[in-house]
């Protein structure tokens, strides 16, 4: 088997792609210690401290369910911290197999919800005050301050960690943190499966673990060159229990079996959470990533609510998942930012955020938000997020298929025929059906889809200024499905003009280059709780959130939205017939025609804020 999957989990937690030369273990001792929680159960830790011990240091906890390894204290990670910078400042850096993986005692729990301070109770905040506590009074050298951080779901933990409120914890950074399985991370977009991620993940993140080790679970399910066609005749998700599964990944019966946003998905969502937060926080995201960009934005406005008295930061740049630490950030696919962005953030973000609460050297005096504007391709820093000064600038969707910043009066509408058999693809590009997705294909040029008759394609004139929308975004859509249910998938695209050059081979005359989309499962669009069908052929209004944004449409560019009702194998189809997916056969997929309204009766739009592109 080709270790794809093992190479994804390994670069989520590798934090940098600068050489070592063995830097790590030229600069830093490891040792290796079992931590008792309150329970009695005991959480591994891999503890890497400085060989110079003329000074104290300040601990960097990281909790991770993807494993501590290598094993033994003659090992060593060939990356400790969150980048070379931090480590070359000197840190304790401390690694922990959360409850239940690998080397940590215990029954995992995805996602295991915060108890909320009950007695007798534990939890990821219960586990994480063990842990800090446990390691201040036993970790020699260390100047008795804490602080956490963590990328996708060890970004999670970093988030719970930040209400354990243990007074040694000073500083917390959860980087694309999950937030809500349901909602709009990883598993789900507005209640649609992400298909393709969610297979590949748990077919081996989802094994369970039988006793303590130090290795995964190798998957026994073969690669295949062709990602679209191996979902395409795996059927309805009911068939991956049937074809692959075999009821052997229990948390994939979990989901199965909870096809709503009901108790099982709210008692996992952080967002009712973080009340009572002590530590800094700073929270870091990617205006390209397919799998946290609503964790990131969602983690750090709940903070931002609920703890008005604590330094909240949020960070945003032009990155795929994880991208600030482990690329440049000086391009995504055929789209360049113009700068190594990435080391900008980890050299003049990250290092002093965490050198100030735990080091105690310069105030940074970092802004509320320091955000990437794509496009312009400039830092830019704000005092609130949203931007307190962006004002609507709603972009009105014309039967015409065109664009227009004031409403048509005219009733109009454009429909396709969604088939379930011949999906429209999510890239163009031929994967491995064992890959999660190609990172460039969130910039992607989107010719290939605007060409297909099952897509809606509205154009604005070309812009005489730049235009900077910011904060966010939401297509407002007034729809009818001549079944009972359908997905809405929104893309917003920034068109180059036909006159640009090609540069390095790439032809960016006429380029249409993805900016930002997202799918809303039709029945789910009034509530994830109680989903309802669509009454055949009648215009019905659905929404569907498309996120923050910051980014300026140059002048000579033009604005693009394509609309259609699937993105495929990155999300499931829908069967366009109001069921319970889950279990629903083969047989129930139907065609679908969709129409799209517009004008002054069915005002279909998208919502959005502009800001000063001059500023």
């Amino acid at each position: 088997m080709k270790k794809i999957f093992l190479f994804i989990i390994s670069i989520i937690i590798t934090v940098s792609l600068f050489a070592q030369d063995n830097f790590v273990k030229n600069n830093y001792t490891k040792k290796e210690y079992r931590i008792p929680m309150r329970d009695g159960k005991k959480l591994f830790v891999s503890v890497y401290s400085p060989k110079d011990t003329t000074v104290k240091y300040p601990i960097l906890l990281l909790r991770t369910p993807y494993s501590c390894s290598p094993y033994g204290e003659d090992k060593f990670k060939e990356h400790i911290g969150p980048s070379r910078y931090l480590e070359e400042e000197k840190y304790i850096f401390v690694w922990e197999d959360v409850w239940g993986k690998f080397m940590s005692e215990g029954k995992y729990v995805n996602m295991r919800p915060w108890e909320r301070g009950e007695k007798d109770k534990i939890d990821e905040t219960t586990d994480t005050y063990d842990t800090i506590d446990w390691l201040v009074k036993n970790i020699k050298g260390n100047n008795g301050r804490v602080g956490m951080w963590g990328i996708s779901y060890p970004g999670f933990y970093a988030a719970m960690g930040a209400m354990s409120n243990h007074p040694a914890l000073k500083a917390v950074s959860p980087q694309a943190p999950i937030s809500d399985w349901f909602i709009d991370d990883d598993m789900h977009h507005n209640g649609a499966l992400s298909l393709a991620m969610t297979f590949d993940f748990f077919s081996v993140f989802g094994i369970p673990r039988d006793t303590l080790t130090t290795h995964w679970t190798p998957r026994a399910i073969k690669d295949t060159p062709d990602q679209y066609n191996f979902f395409l005749n795996l059927g309805g998700p009911a068939n991956i229990n049937k074809k692959y599964f075999h009821h052997g990944i229990p948390f994939w019966d979990s989901v199965a079996a909870h096809g709503t946003y009901d108790y099982f998905w709210k008692r996992k969502s952080t967002l009712s959470d973080f009340t009572d937060v002590k530590p800094a926080v700073m929270t870091v995201g990617g205006w390209f990533d397919s799998e946290d960009l609503f964790g990131a934005i969602h983690t750090y406005q709940t903070i931002e609510k609920n703890n008005q008295h604590t330094f909240n930061i949020f960070v945003m740049g032009p990155w795929f998942h994880g991208g600030w630490a482990r690329a440049t950030g000086e391009k995504l696919g055929d789209v360049y930012f113009g700068s190594a962005t990435s080391d900008f953030y980890r050299k003049n973000i990250e290092l002093p955020f965490f050198n100030y609460y735990l080091k105690g050297k310069k105030n940074p005096e970092l802004p509320e938000a320091y955000v990437f504007e794509t496009g312009a391709n400039r830092w830019r820093t704000f005092s609130h997020w949203p931007p307190e000064e962006a004002t609507e600038r709603n972009i009105f969707l014309n039967g015409k298929e065109k664009l227009t910043f004031t409403a048509p009066e005219q009733t109009d509408s454009v429909e396709y025929i969604s088939d379930p058999e011949h999906p429209v693809p999510y890239t163009a590009r031929v994967i491995d059906a064992m890959r999660f997705y190609p990172k460039p294909y969130m910039t992607e040029d989107q010719r290939f889809a605007s060409t297909r008759p099952d897509v809606a394609v509205f154009t604005s004139g070309v812009l005489d200024s730049d235009f900077t929308i910011a904060g966010p975004l939401t297509a407002d859509l007034y729809v009818s499905v001549s079944s009972s249910d359908a997905d809405f998938v929104v893309k917003l695209i920034d068109v180059y003009p036909d006159s640009m050059k090609s540069v390095n081979g790439v032809e960016y005359g006429g380029f249409q280059q993805l900016v930002r989309y997202d799918i809303m499962r039709g029945k789910f669009r009034d509530s994830y709780s109680n989903p309802k069908p669509f009454e055949a052929g009648v215009p019905t209004e659905v929404k569907v959130p498309l996120q923050d944004i910051l980014h300026t449409f140059k002048k000579g560019h033009k604005i693009m939205v394509q609309i259609q009702s699937s993105m495929f194998p990155f999300f499931d189809r829908n069967p366009q017939v109001f069921t319970d997916i889950y279990s629903c056969a083969d047989s129930d997929f139907v065609k679908a025609k969709i129409k799209i309204f517009t004008g002054k009766s069915f005002p279909s739009k998208i919502e959005a804020k502009s800001v000063n592109s001059r500023q």
